[in-house]
Order: C-alpha cells, then sequence, then structure tokens
C-alpha cells in the first residue's frame, strides 16, 4: 500500500540523516556563536579579548584628554590691549618684546603653536625666583623648576648643554635667587635667535599689527 511505503521512506530519510540532541545543541552553539561574533575574532563579544584590549585604550585616550582638559594651559600675564607704537617697537629687538607682558604675550601665543612655550614658562619662572627674599621660599621654587624645566624626566623639559646643567646641580645644593641664571640667559638667547625671527613673520604678529593699524586709521 502507499501509505506503507511513505512510512518506510521517511524512515530510511530518518536514519540517513540522524539528529541527535547534542548535534543539535552544537548547531544551536555555532548559531549563536556566529551571530555574535565581533569583526576580529570568532568568540562571543562580551568575553572577546580583543574588545576588551580596545575598550582599554580608548578608556586611557579619555582620560588621556580629560586630564590635559583640567590641567589646561598656563593663563597668560595681565596686561592692556598693545598700542600700535608698541606692536612696532617689538620689530625693533627682542629686549623690547621681552619687556613688556603684552609683547610676552602674544610671542607665548607664537610659540605655544610651535610646541615651545615651555621656553618662555621656564623664563617667567626665573624672573619671579629672582624676586624672592625668603630662604624656603626659594628652595621650594627653585625644585619646582628644576622639577618642571630642567629634569629629562618632564614633559616640559628645556633645551640646555652639558655645561648649564652641571652648573644647575651645582646650585641646587644649596638653591638662590640665581641659580637657573646661565640656564635662563642660554633659553633668552635661543628664543632671540630660534623662535623670534618666525614670530615676525608669523601671522600672530602681522594680524594684530594690521588689526591696530586699521583701528588708528579710523580713529
Amino acid at each position: 500500500p502507499m501509505g506503507s511505503e511513505r512510512t518506510e521512506i521517511r524512515k530510511r530519510q530518518m536514519a540517513a540523516t540522524p539528529e541527535t540532541p547534542g548535534a543539535a545543541q552544537a548547531q544551536l552553539s555555532t548559531g549563536n556563536r556566529g551571530s555574535n561574533a565581533c569583526c576580529f575574532c570568532w568568540c562571543c563579544c562580551c568575553s572577546c579579548s580583543c574588545l576588551t584590549v580596545r575598550n582599554q585604550e580608548e578608556e586611557r585616550a579619555r582620560r588621556t584628554s580629560h586630564e590635559l582638559q583640567v590641567e589646561g594651559i598656563p593663563n597668560c600675564e595681565e596686561s592692556p590691549a598693545p598700542t600700535l607704537e608698541e606692536v612696532n617697537a617689538w620689530a625693533q629687538s627682542f629686549d623690547k618684546l621681552m619687556l613688556t607682558p603684552a609683547g610676552r604675550n602674544a610671542f607665548r601665543e607664537f610659540l605655544r603653536t610651535e610646541f615651545s612655550e615651555e621656553n618662555m614658562l621656564f623664563w617667567m619662572a626665573c624672573e619671579e625666583l629672582k624676586q624672592e627674599s625668603n630662604k624656603s621660599v626659594i628652595e621650594e621654587k627653585a625644585r619646582l623648576i628644576y622639577e618642571d624645566y630642567i629634569s629629562i624626566l618632564s614633559p616640559k623639559e628645556v633645551s640646555l648643554d652639558s655645561r648649564v646643567r652641571e652648573v644647575i646641580n651645582r646650585n641646587m645644593l644649596e638653591p638662590s635667587q640665581h641659580t637657573f641664571d646661565d640656564a635662563q640667559l642660554q633659553i633668552y638667547t635661543l628664543m632671540h635667535r630660534d623662535s623670534y625671527p618666525r614670530f615676525m613673520n608669523s601671522a600672530i604678529y602681522k594680524d594684530l599689527l594690521q588689526s591696530l593699524s586699521e583701528k588708528s586709521i579710523e580713529a
């Protein structure tokens, strides 16, 4: 009969492709793994080692960015807006530029674009140290200047030759207002010879000069 033939055929098909519970479970597991696998490796994303590393790197980048924002850039000196005469005088000599807070602020803004602002910060810290008379304050400020600008471990280390560094190391045994005089002069000379000519040709200086010139004409 036809019914018995269909039954026999179905039995032979089932015998040829048996589906055990273990096989079904393995297939289900494989399917789930494929649907949840990440783009880098065949493993569950919730425990994927490559994603863990990537998440750690992203967290580190966010933390570094936050720390930089908190630390920020040191404030510029307080000063009135420069006059056209003052800005013109900056072109006459580096000394005239460095004599006024407005000149130092403009030059410092330029140094920041060249990632060498630490030179100005170091020079200013040395000037501040020279104004101190209290021995304990001098020692503390000298230590901070050394850690911030002289130590090879500091990201703000200034460029000094070995002779000047030896002088500083000797002076640090008994710090005074003049512990960094040689280093300050060397950095001042470096800014004068290296950065000052580029500042005079920079957009920062030219735009400021043009702006003041236009205001002078309007007045």
